[in-house]
């Protein structure tokens, strides 16, 4: 990307200011209807230097905050007071182990997280199952203790769901059915259902 003396200049490849009835190019991007988050830096509305400036005077961040709100979001604190887990007193970890149950730390460290994992990754039948498998059962919505026929079906009707030939053509569900397709790849191979 070449940037000239306006600082944000983006070349126009194509693209036209979003400004109703402006025929001008769009180089200079403001923010779009979904704000950045989890799924990604969210959308970007591409105006002129003309209208970005009449963009820009017309944005307020704190539209619709209350007084409080916009006190404590202009604060240099703020976020300061959630816990995180690296700076809470246990590290987001419940005890520390009995060191003197055991004849070498690795042991008491493997077995804390055996009992963690009990928690949160053991199926019924007293397999493992590891955070990616768990995502994966996420993706594709099935409970910890599926089997491989749960797995199959539930793949199977994703598919029909998501793929463009299945359900008339609809390529809006690309990124879903992509999804849908590695979290199958991986747990058809993973032990917990071999």
């Amino acid at each position: 990307m070449r940037h000239d003396r306006f600082h944000g200049r983006r070349e126009a490849q194509g693209r036209h200011c979003g400004w109703p009835g402006c025929a001008e190019p769009g180089e200079f991007r403001a923010p779009g209807g979904r704000s950045p988050g989890f799924d990604g830096p969210g959308d970007y509305r591409w105006f002129c230097l003309d209208h970005v400036r009449a963009f820009n005077a017309g944005y307020d961040y704190f539209a619709g905050m209350s007084s409080e709100e916009i006190l404590r979001a202009q604060s240099p604190l703020h976020g300061w007071e959630r816990e995180t887990r690296a700076f809470s007193p246990t590290a987001g970890i419940d005890d520390t182990p009995r060191w003197a149950d055991f004849a070498d730390p690795l042991e008491a460290i493997s077995a804390r997280a055996r009992s963690r994992m009990g928690a949160q990754g053991l199926r019924k039948d007293g397999r493992v199952v590891t955070p990616d498998e768990r995502r994966a059962l996420d993706a594709l919505g099935l409970p910890l203790d599926a089997d491989r026929r749960m797995l199959r079906t539930r793949y199977s009707e994703l598919v029909r769901r998501y793929h463009p030939d299945r359900n008339g053509g609809d390529r809006s569900f690309e990124a879903r059915l992509q999804g849908v397709v590695e979290a199958y790849q991986l747990l058809r191979k993973a032990a917990a259902f071999g």
